[in-house]
């Protein structure tokens, strides 16, 4: 049998002051209150990422129907809001388990550049909402050409 040190590194464990301290106001100033409850109510787990004509936001929002949420754009900041309703209720036994959340939800995001709003598409589909934003002509990277002399 072989027996081998690993070197223990108790640093690495720990997270630096600026990542608390990004953690402390990202809790209190962009999700108030998130603090005290479970990351299941904050509402649906979003990525955003943005191409050179668009910006696109993806919400997970399963069991939802499209008419049980609602997504509005105004200025800079796009709302998703929704209800996910309990479908059946269990009175002869206990439950042992019971993880998915019911209710309503709200979830605000700072779009990073000025779109157009009256050309946004959204898609639902496998429980995935799709955003697709056009980027607004003044946010578009523009090429200028460089004249030499």
């Amino acid at each position: 049998m072989a027996n081998s040190i690993i070197r223990r590194e108790p640093f690495s464990e720990m997270i630096s002051l600026r990542e608390a301290m990004n953690r402390l106001f990202e809790d209190s100033w962009i999700r108030p209150g998130s603090f005290f409850l479970p990351a299941a109510f904050e509402g649906p787990a979003i990525d955003m990422y943005q191409t050179k004509d668009e910006v696109v936001v993806k919400a997970s929002v399963p069991g939802l129907k499209p008419e049980e949420m609602d997504v509005s754009i105004s200025g800079d900041v796009l709302t998703i809001k929704g209800e996910s309703k309990h479908e059946e209720k269990v009175e002869q036994d206990q439950y042992i388990y019971q993880e998915r959340r019911f209710g309503q939800f709200c979830r605000q995001l700072v779009l990073p550049v000025q779109v157009k709003s009256d050309k946004a598409q959204a898609r639902y589909e496998n429980g995935v909402l799709t955003l697709r934003l056009p980027k607004a002509d003044e946010a578009k990277p523009k090429s200028l050409k460089i004249k030499v002399k």
